[in-house]
């Protein structure tokens, strides 16, 4: 038998056990079981609502990194099937009309092969519904970066990157282009093309001279709505990003009036996305997420022509701040997305004309993403909830749910901490929550030692579901810690206000959110005050590191966290985040970047031990930060540290030997400083 049927058989059997009785749990978590998980993205029903294809991507010890795959679920059996086994890290599939076939994206490599479709660059492939003929469509030297398949199957459209060299020094940057770098003018734009799926011809249609971050092609196929900006660095979509709309007929560009989301808008710098086409093609839906401030939904009605676009801004949900995964509820005039609401992840909806919304997902949901199935209003959602992450779950419009997937069906032996809302008052005497997690047998009886974990972001929030992870969740509380995970000032999910009130306050309110919830959970007995420990990540990390001065803690982990907000303003590659923040740049606002910044409340006497996570190449909050907190510690302070740099990792650690490294190393520090082991 087939090593890849024999893995699919287990995995239907491992489900259908799940599914047929409840499983004791006896097995006390260690944090080596995180790379057993299997974790979702990207699912999509079929048109005829039979299927859900989604891909989920596991942790290959042996490859040192994640793999993706594509499955087929069937909704109604819950019979699951795997479709690819090569390593091609397969995404984004796209159903044809007939249900029949997937189209996806995936990067194989054979060995040897120095050609399109396996010499390893990004191409579309097809797929049957039950595994059979795996084709490549799409044989593009240096590959693809996007794709959309037409409505009907016709034709697909994608878009390639290719070499642009602006400026008025262009013969020299051509020359030395090699052997040198340069501060900007080489870039990466974008062609717009057209693949004929009866002729195999291919046509270009558009070449905006321009970086083609997403489009969507409307469902009548007469025009392309994308985000573009001028060339691929991630800054350019900071102010510098704009949505046009092409005709293909006529081949003209129109650029959207960007006025509700440029002068208008709270921040000048936020980031475009989100493109959806309604069902009639003459409207399409986007957002624009900023730093510091709530996300926003806009809609282009086209109906007048696309230069007398009226544009509309949508009405967020009270107390929803973000807005993912923008999708039309089919054949109804609005729009549903995911939104966050104090810890929890639901799907919305608000109807365009008036302006009205509601939850179609409500209850204590954590939902990453959803797609409706058939033309009834029901949809499936990758979901989680208190004893598991990351399943697909069917919601009817009724209301109705049915959990369609067991991914990890070990989870169900696992001892699972208490995980419960914690509430207390916080800087400006408003009410802040977080997330508890308690040992699985503990009684209240005895003080615990406690390790508060610190999202990034900060626009984000921590999560009302179980989540075994890399920073903190679920492990520490499996071996007898406190965890407290706050979603302090500046947090999705709790309102305008609360969100926006951080802008100018860094290294402050947040602060006193976070160590106000400290002071409540000493004060209820829970914790020990002699046994605290900090951790974080990105944003969790400049936290840290502004928490470790105040010597309330034993102990903290810092991983990619800024020390100098100057010296982030300067090197990161998304600097709209400092700017928003610190409300002007250095010369503006000079008082506010030294407050903010952990560096100048450095000083004698610290006395907690702390250990320095980060990526050698990280682009987001780079290495230098954290060589100069271990300087500054160890050379000039005394105090107990440690550096550890992943050697080629970015801003997130993307090889399991290096996620690995990171949870024994945070666990042998806080064990020694708070244990005494």
């Amino acid at each position: 038998m087939r090593k890849s049927h024999i893995i699919i058989i287990l995995s239907l059997l491992l489900a259908s056990i799940a599914f047929s009785q409840a499983v004791e749990r006896t097995h006390d978590i260690v944090p080596e079981d995180y790379f057993t998980q299997a974790f979702l993205s990207d699912c999509e029903a079929s048109p005829d609502g039979k299927y859900t294809a989604y891909v989920d991507y596991r942790w290959d010890k042996e490859n040192d990194r994640r793999s993706r795959d594509l499955w087929v679920l069937e909704n109604k059996t819950k019979d699951i099937l795997r479709l690819t086994f090569d390593p091609g890290n397969e995404t984004n599939p796209q159903w044809s009309p007939d249900s029949k076939r997937l189209y996806f994206t995936g990067h194989y490599k054979r060995e040897g092969a120095t050609e399109p479709p396996y010499d390893g660059k990004t191409q579309v492939w097809r797929i049957q519904v039950d595994g059979k003929e795996l084709t490549p469509v799409t044989r593009i030297p240096d590959g693809i970066s996007g794709f959309q398949l037409a409505d009907d199957e016709s034709s697909i459209y994608y878009t390639r990157d290719k070499e642009h060299i602006t400026g008025d020094w262009k013969e020299l940057r051509s020359e030395y282009k090699n052997d040198l770098k340069f501060g900007h003018g080489i870039n990466q734009v974008s062609e717009l093309w057209k693949l004929d799926l009866t002729t195999w011809r291919v046509e270009k249609l558009s070449a905006p001279e321009r970086y083609i971050g997403s489009f969507v092609v409307s469902p009548d196929q007469k025009q392309i709505a994308m985000v573009t900006t001028p060339d691929d660095k991630l800054i350019s979509n900071e102010g510098w990003s704009d949505v046009r709309i092409f005709d293909i007929a006529s081949g003209t560009l129109t650029i959207l009036p960007d006025k509700l989301w440029r002068a208008e808008a709270p921040s000048p710098y936020g980031w475009l996305g989100g493109l959806a086409w309604s069902t009639d093609s003459k409207k399409v839906a986007f957002s624009v997420d900023f730093d510091g401030f709530p996300a926003e939904i806009l809609v282009a009605n086209l109906s007048k022509g696309n230069e007398n676009a009226m544009i509309q801004r949508l009405p967020r949900p009270d107390g929803v701040s973000t807005a993912g995964g923008l999708r039309w509820i089919p054949g109804r005039d609005a729009v549903a997305f995911v939104g966050e609401m104090k810890a929890r992840k639901r799907v919305y909806t608000i109807h365009v004309h008036d302006g009205t919304n509601e939850v179609l997902t409500p209850g204590d949901v954590v939902i990453d993403g959803f797609t409706f199935v058939g033309g009834k209003g029901d949809l499936v959602a990758m979901q989680s909830e208190l004893t598991y992450y990351h399943d697909l779950v069917l919601w009817t419009k009724k209301g109705k749910t049915d959990r369609l997937t067991r991914l990890n069906p070990q989870v169900d032996t696992w001892k699972l901490p208490q995980i419960s809302i914690f509430k207390w008052v916080g800087a400006e005497g408003d009410t802040v929550e977080g997330i508890l997690e308690l040992p699985p047998d503990y009684d209240g009886k005895s003080k615990l030692p406690l390790l508060v974990t610190l999202h990034g972001g900060p626009t984000a929030s921590e999560p009302y579901c179980f989540l075994l992870w890399i920073y903190g969740r679920t492990s520490f509380a499996a071996k007898g810690y406190a965890m407290l995970a706050p979603n302090y000032r500046g947090s999705t999910g709790y309102g305008d206000k609360f969100l926006t009130d951080l802008i100018g306050h860094e290294n402050d309110r947040d602060v006193t959110d976070i160590m106000t919830g400290v002071d409540a959970l000493i004060e209820k007995g829970i914790v020990d005050p002699e046994r605290m420990g900090v951790a974080g990540w990105s944003n969790g990390g400049f936290l840290t590191n502004c928490l470790i001065s105040n010597n309330r803690f034993k102990a903290a982990s810092s991983g990619a966290g800024v020390l100098d907000m100057t010296v982030q303003l300067l090197e990161e590659d998304t600097p709209g985040h400092v700017l928003n923040y610190m409300e002007g740049l250095p010369w503006e606002q000079p008082k506010e970047y030294q407050d903010a910044s952990p560096l100048f409340d450095l000083k004698p006497g610290i006395k907690t031990a702390v250990l320095i996570h980060v990526g050698e190449n990280d682009p987001r909050v780079p290495v230098s930060h954290s060589k100069g907190l271990h300087r500054m510690l160890r050379q000039y302070l005394d105090v107990p540290c440690e550096l550890v740099i992943y050697p080629s990792a970015g801003h997130n650690l993307t090889k399991y030997t290096h996620r690995l490294a990171k949870t024994k190393w945070d666990h042998a520090w806080f064990d020694r400083y708070l244990m005494g082991e």
